[in-house]
């Protein structure tokens, strides 16, 4: 714990060091209300609660956090000091694990920076707490998982840039994954078990679930589930390349 809380502490510092935490934040903060009050019509809908706010969060995901994941390893790769940063007297998956909460962390504040959001609706109306309090975790949960994906991605590649554009790929397809759009095309070739485990790796299906106010074992499970899954392959794949 102690290496992996070092790492942590060094990562999340490194971002703030940089012009790159607040130009994320700033971003994600106005495209979040941009999208809220515009294309979500906060305010016409005349209801007190956040489903417009929420509701593009994994659009919104889609697009940042592979910005945040993407140089996780494939700038440490890029830059030779992967070999550096592994000769410490630290475990991979003590390094996997101190990078990924760092940028985790990271992306919990940008999401803690959202409160005015819940503010406005309280002095609005009368909301439903605990749903709003349910979708915060789910976003958080829809993150972690995002970043996950991504920072598998990252360690494949020393380009940032292809980094960005695979995971964002990948990301699109969890997320669309139990839409008609996947679903129709692979109908009538696919056996029905296939369909219903794609139908089931979807973000939007999950979360959509969450936002009901609900944090159904499953879900939770699924999240948590894929960013161990796509830990385990960041750590393998950081072993087999660190040499690269």
């Amino acid at each position: 714990m102690h290496a992996i809380t070092t790492i942590f502490r060094r990562e999340l510092q490194s971002y703030f060091a940089t012009p790159l935490a607040y130009v994320f934040i700033v971003i994600f903060l106005a495209l979040a209300g941009a999208l809220t009050f515009f294309l979500g019509n906060f305010f016409e809908r005349g209801q007190a609660d956040l489903m417009p706010f929420f509701t593009f969060h994994p659009w919104l995901y889609l697009v940042l956090i592979p910005a945040l994941a993407m140089r996780l390893w494939a700038e440490e790769r890029k830059s030779g000091t992967i070999e550096l940063f592994l000769t410490l007297p630290i475990r991979v998956i003590e390094a996997v694990l101190g990078k990924f909460l760092a940028a985790w962390a990271f992306a919990g504040i940008a999401l803690l920076l959202t409160f005015p959001f819940w503010l406005t609706v309280v002095i609005l109306g009368h909301p439903d707490n605990g749903v709003i309090l349910a979708s915060y975790v789910g976003s958080f949960l829809m993150a972690g998982a995002y970043l996950a994906i991504g920072g598998a991605i990252s360690a494949l590649t020393k380009n940032q840039v292809i980094a960005f554009v695979v995971t964002a790929a990948i990301g699109f397809l969890f997320t669309v994954s139990g839409s008609p759009i996947v679903l129709g095309f692979l109908t009538g070739w696919a056996p029905q078990a296939v369909l219903e485990t794609i139908a089931t790796m979807s973000f939007l299906t999950h979360f959509n679930a969450i936002l009901r106010g609900v944090i159904a074992l499953s879900d939770a499970f699924f999240f948590l589930s894929l960013m161990a899954l796509c830990l385990f392959a960041n750590m393998i794949l950081v072993e087999l390349r660190k040499a690269d």
